[in-house]
């Protein structure tokens, strides 16, 4: 009997100890969601989901009649932007821009690495909206991609918005222009 209680206590401790062990573990992400920088993809696997309300770069640049929204500041979208999104904001989401959109419309949101619009999508779907994705790595992901940006005046541009300048060292120099300030 005592082997078997002092089996039992093992096996219990070492269940609690995997269990331990697991919490810090990162997901499992698809290859179509990856970068492809290593740099951002560890950090992005740990911060923001990689399920099936998750889309890649490649992947939202060619859905039918996407509508995209930017769930940064004013401040950073101005710097630049994907082109045609509409900027919702994020510190008081702005839904009152989308107010008229086909709630069954295809919608990719975005922020600069995908953690505020993660956010934003979760409030988008529980306002009705039934086909609203996370751009997974957002705006890092789509320069990576080789994708175009527009800046405020909607003209092609190489700046990109990095937040602050600790999230700038998440994507190479060779990214673009980076600019927190």
């Amino acid at each position: 009997m005592r082997l078997f209680d002092t089996m039992k206590r093992f096996l219990t401790s070492l269940l609690f100890v995997l269990s331990i062990a697991s919490c810090g573990r990162a997901q499992n992400v698809p290859d179509r969601l990856q970068t492809g920088y290593e740099q951002l993809d560890l950090k992005l696997e740990q911060l923001i989901s990689a399920d099936e309300l998750a889309v890649g770069a490649k992947e939202a640049a060619v859905l039918e009649n996407v509508l995209f929204l930017d769930a940064r500041e004013a401040v950073e979208y101005e710097v630049s932007h994907l082109p045609g999104a509409i900027n919702i904001g994020y510190d008081k989401l702005n839904l009152k821009t989308v107010k008229d959109v086909d709630k069954s419309r295809p919608v990719v949101v975005y922020c600069t690495v995908g953690y505020r619009s993660e956010r934003a999508a979760k409030k988008l779907r529980k306002k009705g909206f039934t086909n609203v994705y996370n751009l997974y790595g957002s705006l890092y992901a789509w320069k990576l991609a080789g994708l175009p940006l527009e800046d405020a005046a909607g003209k092609p541009t190489d700046r990109l918005h990095t937040y602050n300048e600790k999230w700038g060292s998440f994507v190479p120099d060779s990214i673009g222009e980076k600019v927190w300030e």
